[in-house]
């Protein structure tokens, strides 16, 4: 999958051959906001307004913006399973 990182948020991209768009949505967060672009430089360029949008929607309602995920696992587990 392709993406866009901006301020800590991940933007998943696709094209429309049928439309001729880039489009993705903000990926990890709790509700749907899309961008698209007809360019690269336009699709990112509203992939930073959606974020934008996003974080000041959040503020405006009081309510608390999740971070994207940032796609590692991170597992701990025991010396003695590794040595």
């Amino acid at each position: 999958m392709n993406t866009l990182t901006y301020k800590g948020y991940i933007g998943s991209v696709s094209f429309s051959e049928k439309d001729n768009v880039f489009f993705g949505k903000i990926e990890g967060i709790n509700g749907l906001v899309n961008f698209e672009g007809e360019s690269v430089k336009e699709l990112t360029e509203t992939f930073h307004e959606a974020v934008d949008d996003y974080l000041a929607y959040c503020i405006e309602e009081g309510i608390e913006s999740h971070k994207s995920y940032s796609g590692s696992l991170n597992v701990r587990i025991s010396p003695e399973t590794y040595s």
